[in-house]
């Protein structure tokens, strides 16, 4: 169930559902998915066997969405609304699951329109991805995780940097070419214009990232 002004789970979401399913990835952990959306990827991770999942999510839609879907399916899931980690503080999680908006925008400035905000990362498309990297070490357990998924157009390195900078062992896990989507064939001359994308570009590469917790981090969660 997708109301309006709700993300429509899309090639991204798919990407990192496909690699947390075939990696076992949820199994038998306490997972937190940050910016649910309709809840896809907590419906995902609870099928996967997880522990215990918790999604939390800016707007009112999506929250009521998420809360639905997993009634629906039959699915056990505590929902919060709220700002990123904001919501969970002091918690800790073995698995945390990411798909930020991240498409480069004309301004910083959050857009008035709700769907907008699901897709909108600031000029660079990091305002948000940033912020995950520098608060997902606080919440991961002992041998936890975070996969974070967004596009190439976003630079996977200064993302790979950022986790890697905060403690945290990064790497890609997953690639996946997809053609431009509505938002950003609408965007092209703007993101070419900023040296985002080649001239003529028509598809953009989407990468999963994982984040772990360094062996022999001696954290007691």
């Amino acid at each position: 169930m997708r109301p309006p002004g709700v993300y429509r789970a899309d090639s991204d979401t798919a990407l990192l559902i496909d690699l947390m399913s075939a990696g076992g990835y949820a199994a038998g952990r306490r997972v937190l998915d940050i910016g649910t959306g309709t809840g896809a990827l907590a419906l995902a991770a609870a099928r996967g066997g997880a522990a215990s999942v918790t999604a939390v999510d800016l707007a009112l839609r999506s929250i009521a969405a998420t809360w639905i879907n997993c009634r629906i399916h039959h699915v056990r899931c505590t929902v919060h609304r709220g700002d990123l980690f904001e919501p969970v503080a002091g918690q800790h999680f073995d698995l945390i699951l990411a798909n930020p908006p991240y498409v480069p925008a004309a301004t910083n400035v959050v857009s008035r329109h709700r769907i907008s905000r699901s897709w909108d990362g600031g000029l660079d498309g990091r305002a948000v991805l940033d912020r995950l990297c520098a608060g997902a070490p606080g919440l991961l357990a002992a041998d936890g995780m975070m996969l974070i998924v967004h596009s190439a157009v976003c630079d996977e390195d200064v993302t790979l940097r950022r986790l890697t900078g905060a403690g945290l062992r990064a790497e890609v896990l997953a690639r996946s070419t997809i053609p431009f989507g509505p938002v950003m064939r609408l965007r092209a001359a703007m993101l070419e214009a900023r040296g985002l994308i080649q001239p003529g570009q028509c598809d953009e590469e989407l990468v999963v990232i994982a984040a772990h917790v360094p062996a022999g981090d001696r954290r007691a969660r």
